[in-house]
């Protein structure tokens, strides 16, 4: 095809030569330049923006992916659209996976609001001192909590291909902060949920009782919000960032949470609103997906708007975007991989796509 252009726009230069040589210079060269484009954008002619589908029509076609269990949509506090497939209920927990490290994002922000801990900038050495290695690498003294929110810790990734052998030690919290150092800590990210984990212990010393308590004395006072289970590491601390089950439902109850300013839907604050704005602020960038990371929460533009979003494996998503006052919850199966099978991508364009049907409402 491109051998057919080039050969024609010479025929078409050959032919017509005496005809480019009565006009003036410049309108030949522009007559020039213009046959000389791309087949393609010379035939192309403009076209009308694509109208949004409508979210009942999306939410039918969804349907052909098989690992989705529900989508729940809310605007301004009200359900707008909610489906479950397969015979999945929006009110049946589901392992939300690593969704939680948003949750524990916001446990850590009521702690400091609640004067447990001191801010993102101290120091977790001396919280964790009686876990530290022998004879540990300098660098663990510099490690803050925020750079564990962040993912920022330097230590080495106990997620991924790690993640098994973490899980089977006798102690996650020590086998996390004897990782070697793969960065500086404040350096890139390295996704851990070791570093979550730490937070999770953390909380369980600063707050006298365990993570799952703490969740339920200091996020109880939100209707609809439950933490139905959540897996333990074998010293009883709840994982940070992993293994807790809620239904999309309650997960939607959290993001409203926070697209609301931290405040229940009464008006209560249960979450600094300056935390909420902390933590959705970006302070690193996923080699991964390429995507802006803050505390807990990731950080990209669908259907042309801001968005932060929680994701947990499997494809266990919960999207905010505030300039619409917009909550989307979308659960799926647990078992199967989201990222390299192209499916959290898929789950992607059908945020974009309600986004984009909601912003022409």
């Amino acid at each position: 095809m491109k051998r057919e252009r080039q050969d024609g726009f010479r025929l078409s230069f050959a032919v017509h030569a005496p005809y480019l040589a009565s006009m003036d210079r410049r309108t030949a060269l522009a007559l020039l330049a213009t046959a000389a484009m791309p087949w393609p954008a010379f035939a192309q002619t403009p076209t009308e923006p694509a109208t949004p589908r409508p979210l009942p029509d999306l939410l039918d076609e969804a349907e052909r992916l098989t690992s989705l269990k529900t989508v729940l949509v809310m605007r301004g506090g009200e359900t707008i659209a909610e489906r479950g497939y397969r015979g999945n209920s929006l009110t049946a927990p589901t392992n939300i996976k690593s969704a939680s490290k948003s949750i524990v994002s916001a446990m850590v922000g009521i702690a400091i609001d609640r004067k447990l801990l001191e801010g993102p900038d101290q120091k977790i050495a001396p919280l964790l001192r009686a876990d530290l290695p022998a004879k540990p690498d300098p660098r663990i003294e510099d490690i803050t909590i925020g750079n564990l929110l962040s993912m920022q810790a330097g230590l080495g990734r106990t997620s991924g291909p790690n993640y098994g052998r973490w899980v089977s030690s006798r102690n996650w919290v020590r086998t996390a902060l004897a990782m070697p150092f793969d960065d500086e800590p404040g350096g890139s990210m390295l996704y851990s949920t070791g570093s979550t984990h730490l937070l999770s212990a953390i909380l369980t010393r600063v707050g006298g009782k365990s993570t799952l308590a703490l969740a339920r004395d200091w996020l109880g006072p939100l209707e609809g919000f439950r933490i139905a289970a959540w897996d333990r590491d074998p010293q009883g601390i709840y994982v940070g960032g992993n293994q807790m089950a809620m239904s999309a439902r309650s997960l939607a109850a959290f993001g409203e949470l926070y697209r609301n300013g931290g405040k229940t839907p009464e008006g209560r604050k249960i979450v600094p609103a300056a935390w909420v704005e902390q933590s959705w602020r970006p302070r690193t960038t996923s080699r991964f997906n390429g995507d802006g990371y803050g505390y807990g929460w990731f950080l990209r533009e669908l259907g042309g708007r801001p968005v932060s979003y929680a994701w947990g494996y499997g494809g266990q998503m919960l999207y905010i975007v505030p300039s619409l006052e917009l909550t989307i919850v979308m659960t799926s199966a647990e078992d199967n991989p989201s990222a390299r099978t192209g499916y959290r991508d898929d789950l992607h364009a059908l945020a974009s796509g309600i986004i984009e049907a909601t912003a022409a409402t």
